[in-house]
């Protein structure tokens, strides 16, 4: 048994330990611009608002999308806790509304290259976010780096958020089919949302969803569940304009009030309970095992 096996093993055993988890939401688009880091918070203050405890993690490396609509600077990053001995709580900075936020920072990038000791503590240590989260938000990058890949592979629930446009359309399905091709993915632990955003109707956003649930099923024996639609409004795009969140600023508008039925229909839709039970120290074990 090698070095890899015999760790995966010792993983394993801590997950199965470990029961009463947060449930974990990794979102991601084909591309960037179509409002990935938006929905992601928006998302959170919605399930904030129905009594939920949500942290967010910003593993998009390089671009501060989420902590600017927060309009807070984390004083510490995931590197801090990696390598500068910092625990899993000090790296969370606090948001609107108590959610908390950690930044991926340059940590993400060192993921990549952690020893055994390292990943059983990050591992262990993550945990610890159950103790403080009804729900964990990862917002990864966008596109189809081997960074999302993974991220996503490992998460055992996604949100894929797509506009209307031929381009996003496509992008999103490079990479589902990125996704699906890959050999370590497995179809039936992960359940895939998709987000229409940008729609001038509702027809419009199911239409979104018919299109890539179609290909998907056609080209790559798959199947993808619809969450929902985020109507084009001016209300969201002064929310952008002003770094701030549509839901706080205006929580009348026509895109605040989809974003609070995206949540409800995320708390009440029916889910693949054996993914559900997959929780942050699970997902960190597959997404660093993925390297290994």
């Amino acid at each position: 048994m090698d070095q890899a096996q015999q760790l995966r093993n010792v993983i394993k055993k801590h997950n199965q330990i470990n029961q009463n988890t947060a449930r974990v939401v990794t979102v991601t688009s084909g591309k960037g611009g179509v409002g990935k880091s938006n929905l992601a918070v928006n998302l959170a203050v919605q399930l904030r608002k129905e009594g939920k405890r949500v942290v967010i993690f910003d593993a998009d490396f390089g671009l501060a999308n989420v902590e600017v609509m927060f309009g807070a600077i984390p004083q510490y990053n995931l590197s801090d806790f990696i390598y500068r001995g910092k625990g899993i709580k000090e790296i969370i900075t606090p948001g609107p509304m108590d959610i908390g936020f950690i930044s991926g920072g340059s940590g993400i990038i060192g993921l990549n290259n952690l020893y055994r000791e390292q990943i059983m503590y990050l591992v262990k240590s993550i945990d610890e976010l159950n103790e403080i989260a009804d729900f964990i938000i990862i917002d990864t990058g966008a596109g189809i780096s081997d960074q999302v890949l993974e991220f996503v592979m490992a998460s055992p629930e996604v949100l894929l958020v797509s506009t209307p446009e031929p381009s996003s359309l496509t992008d999103s399905y490079s990479l589902l089919k990125a996704l699906y091709r890959n050999p370590n993915f497995v179809a039936g632990s992960t359940t895939i949302h998709v987000v229409s955003n940008r729609v001038t109707s509702a027809e419009e956003g199911q239409a979104v969803y018919d299109k890539l649930n179609s290909v998907v099923s056609q080209f790559l024996h798959g199947k993808l569940n619809y969450l929902g639609m985020i109507p084009q409004d001016a209300a969201l795009e002064k929310a952008v304009r002003q770094q701030q969140t549509v839901s706080l600023l205006e929580p009348n508008a026509k895109s605040a009030k989809a974003f609070e039925v995206l949540a409800g229909n995320l708390l009440n839709g029916t889910h693949n309970q054996i993914s559900m039970r997959r929780g942050i120290g699970q997902m960190f074990s597959s997404f660093l095992m993925g390297h290994k």
